[in-house]
């Protein structure tokens, strides 16, 4: 499908999507530039994007490919591509494996996650199947065994692994506690979540031949975002244009970033979907420029649409949410989702506050415990009900956690005028990420 104009694909979602059709309802009826349309609300997106009786899609899901986009088991979010969508988001992003180190013939072993409707390993498989250069793909998976997929990339002397953060760090472990090395390996491709200086050491060790590079920069919701750029810092990615049209917007006043260097949230647009139209979008991340020129930009952490804790997605609304299940009496007037790393893994910190009372600080809570004179407040009970609705919600992140690959959610209690707001609105800071961005 050719690349549309702005105004034939306005036009298109106005007629045949009830939600772009209400939210576009005050504009005129020709639009042509995309600081005339509003930045499409996530949470209202995502209520209209169900299974059944969609008011997002421009027409009947009788002939697409459907992932998960995320989202809780109470509030599943799901994206929908057509045949032909699918295609071209998959050549295009494989066409960025060239840039990112991809060469001809490489073997390739896909370890990103498969089943259960996620899109990463079918992502970078079909990417690389569409990749311009040939390559052997070696499709085992991130669910495999270690010492299979250790086996698998011996016997096959594989040049290249594909996979998360995460599963990279997990197999990297694995070796060294086997004392043992891939020296074969030159490419650790990595997607899904950042990559830190505390985890080199250990890839090195692992991987001693091997250059740790981002895949590139997608999402199965928002779509193409950026192709890797080749140099020190894995962070800065280049916008896939002509496809799709990422803009920074400055997170007070929601005008577009032009000068380079100042951070604002990513928002995007792409001009080939029409089944699921992605107009102005809010990826959930923030980012400067670094060359406005060349389209290249910095991907600085997450936004306040979402938060990402090693290879687990939470949306803050469904977080809020589930605190809200948790607290029936209402206990809870305020919180914040803060993201820490220590102890060389990501973990997040609830921080709710209260009033009236002693508050305890910061706490892992285990279980919910009768409230009783270990517990004079409540607060470490309701602490245990809050984490046990987000982990039963999100089971992914207690796997995770189980298997020490991020740490358990911890809750710091605080009263509401110790909660971050932003120190030129005053408004009340919904995601707070403390990693390291530099």
């Amino acid at each position: 499908m050719p690349v549309q104009q702005l105004t034939d694909l306005i036009r298109f979602v106005r007629h045949n999507s009830p939600f772009y059709r209400d939210l576009y309802a005050d504009l005129p009826d020709h639009v042509d530039e995309l600081t005339a349309i509003p930045v499409v609300p996530h949470d209202t997106f995502w209520q209209a994007n169900t299974p059944r009786r969609n008011r997002l899609l421009t027409g009947p899901i009788d002939e697409a490919v459907v992932f998960k986009s995320g989202g809780t088991t109470g509030a599943p979010k799901f994206s929908v591509y057509t045949r032909e969508e699918w295609r071209e988001f998959t050549s295009a992003f494989g066409s960025g494996l060239v840039e990112a180190g991809l060469r001809p013939g490489h073997r390739v072993a896909d370890l990103f996650y498969a089943g259960e409707l996620y899109a990463s390993f079918t992502f970078i498989l079909d990417s690389l199947h569409r990749a311009p250069v040939a390559n052997v793909r070696l499709p085992i998976g991130g669910g495999a065994p270690l010492a299979s997929t250790v086996h698998t990339l011996e016997e096959f002397d594989v040049d290249v692994v594909a996979g998360t953060t995460t599963t990279l760090c997990g197999l990297a472990d694995h070796l060294v506690r086997e004392g043992r090395q891939l020296p074969a390996v030159q490419i650790l491709f990595f997607g899904g979540e950042g990559l830190y200086e505390d985890q080199l050491p250990l890839l090195r060790k692992a991987f001693p031949q091997a250059q740790a590079r981002s895949i590139g920069y997608a999402g199965v919701d928002s779509g193409l975002l950026g192709q890797a750029v080749p140099g020190a810092d894995p962070r800065v990615h280049r916008a896939f244009t002509p496809y799709t049209v990422v803009e920074i917007l400055d997170e007070n006043t929601g005008e577009p970033l032009t000068r380079e260097g100042v951070a604002g949230r990513i928002v995007v647009t792409d001009l080939r979907r029409r089944l699921m139209p992605i107009i102005r979008y809010p990826v959930g991340d923030r980012a400067e420029w670094t060359d406005v020129a060349a389209g290249h930009f910095r991907i600085l952490g997450r936004a306040e649409e979402g938060v990402r804790i090693g290879a687990v997605s939470l949306y803050t609304q469904d977080v809020h949410e589930l605190v809200r299940a948790a607290d029936p009496t209402g206990r809870v007037i305020g919180m914040q989702l803060v993201v820490r790393r220590w102890d060389g893994r990501d973990g997040l910190v609830l921080r709710l506050a209260v009033d009236g009372e002693p508050v305890p600080g910061c706490q892992v809570p285990t279980e919910v415990s009768p409230v009783g004179e270990a517990d004079p407040t409540g607060l470490r009970h309701l602490a245990a009900a809050v984490a046990k609705e987000i982990l039963a919600a999100r089971p992914m992140y207690a796997a995770e956690a189980d298997a020490g690959r991020i740490h358990p959610i911890a809750v710091e209690w605080v009263r509401h005028g110790e909660l971050s707001v932003n120190a030129r609105t005053g408004k009340l800071l919904r995601v707070i990420d403390e990693r390291p961005h530099s």
